[in-house]
């Protein structure tokens, strides 16, 4: 993901730490933040993948919990993931949300529904251009 996704440090040109989506998180910081939309940035990236990951708990010392836990290390924590359907698209040419494909908005329509908020802005490519207003 982090050669597609060009995600490398501006100054040292280190790979940054690419991942699945943590919808736990995610709902924490709309929670706190009082966020009220999100945008999707590259969801370009996301093509070619066979499935998507989300992750929608975590399973705490032999427990599920939808909460960050106080303790985040890794042999207390472990994701559990719900699978979704990739899509092998070329994104970069889209102009309009109703021409996404169906796997991409069932994609933002359940990361919409578990957080709470609309997802208002999908990009599909680095240019300015190629931001789709839903």
């Amino acid at each position: 993901m982090a050669s597609v996704g060009n995600e490398f440090g501006s100054v040292t040109g280190r790979k940054r730490r690419c991942g699945w989506l943590d919808l736990v998180a995610l709902k924490y910081a709309v929670q706190i933040n009082g966020v009220t939309q999100l945008m999707m940035m590259k969801g370009d990236v996301l093509s070619g993948f066979e499935n998507l990951k989300v992750a929608t708990a975590y399973n705490y010392k032999g427990d599920e919990i939808g909460h960050l836990p106080y303790n985040i290390e890794p042999e207390n924590v472990t994701p559990v993931f719900k699978i979704f359907k990739g899509w092998q698209a070329d994104l970069t040419g889209i102009t309009t949300y109703e021409a996404l494909p169906i796997e991409l908005k069932d994609y933002i329509k359940f990361i919409e529904n578990e957080v709470g908020v609309p997802i208002k802005i999908v990009s599909v490519g680095p240019d300015r251009t190629q931001t789709i207003l839903k």
